[in-house]
């Protein structure tokens, strides 16, 4: 692992760590940044031997969103660039969003710190999240004239319903740890010095089960909103037949029906 590294992935017992490493400005995201977040999230996602991930920040802060120093950049090019450069950025956050949202494994996010804008925004794209209760959230994206662009819109509303996600987006508003937790942002609390441990543990049970079982059923929950029952009964019909050709099916039964496990 290299110490100087903005983003540090250490893998151990089949948990991946994926750290934000900018602690002196509280792991504000870099464009470089979010190149070795995406480069460490494909690493991880073709790693069968990786079964859960977590997602954290180094130092005070998860993440305080995106550079402000790269949107004063950004600004000075030319009024016809602006657009597209924007538009283009714009991709690249939403791979980066999309990679940890459909991950085909279980994705915690510990937030150890402040998790603003786009920080807050990455937390939500995990499937869980564990604060410190010294975390914080806020959709602060409306103090700089902006939108949540990076997930926010979809996944808050999700967690919150409409108008308190309203609330907070419209607001910008920080959420201290207890309220997020009441609130349904955040899943867990914990005690800061217990984070990591508390993430691991819940991410090592996690990926205790079958990988393609969690892989297929996942992708199916993630759409679930948007579906019809039938098709989500037709989806899941699909993906149980791929099950019962899967060697975790067949390991299971066959433990089950010799009474090995």
């Amino acid at each position: 692992m290299n110490p100087s590294a903005t983003i540090q992935l250490v893998v151990e017992s089949g948990i991946a760590v994926i750290t934000l490493n900018r602690p002196d400005k509280l792991n504000a995201m870099t464009d470089d940044m979010r190149t070795e977040l995406i480069d460490a999230l494909e690493t991880v996602k073709r790693d069968r031997l990786v079964r859960a991930i977590i997602l954290t920040g180094n130092g005070k802060g998860f993440c305080a969103g995106g550079d402000v120093s790269g949107m004063a950049q950004r600004m000075e090019a030319p009024a016809g660039d602006v657009a597209f450069n924007g538009w283009t950025r714009q991709q690249r956050v939403h791979h980066t969003v999309d990679l940890l949202y459909s991950m085909p494994k279980p994705t915690i996010a510990a937030v150890n710190g402040a998790a603003a804008g786009l920080g807050a925004d990455m937390a939500l794209s995990c499937d869980f999240i564990v604060a410190s209760d010294q975390a914080s959230f806020a959709w602060s994206y409306i103090r700089r004239g902006l939108i949540p662009d990076g997930g926010g819109l979809y996944f808050l509303p999700r967690r919150v319903g409409l108008a308190r996600a309203k609330d907070l987006i419209f607001s910008g508003r920080k959420v201290e740890a207890k309220e997020a937790l009441d609130l349904g942002i955040a899943d867990r609390l914990c005690a800061p010095d217990a984070l990591l441990d508390e993430a691991r543990a819940w991410a090592s049970r996690l990926g205790e089960g079958s990988a393609t079982a969690l892989a297929l059923g996942k992708s199916i929950l993630n759409q679930s909103y948007e579906l019809s029952a039938q098709q989500v009964f037709a989806q899941g019909s699909q993906a149980q037949a791929v099950c019962y050709t899967s060697r975790e099916h067949r390991e299971a039964v066959h433990a089950f029906l010799t009474k090995t496990r």
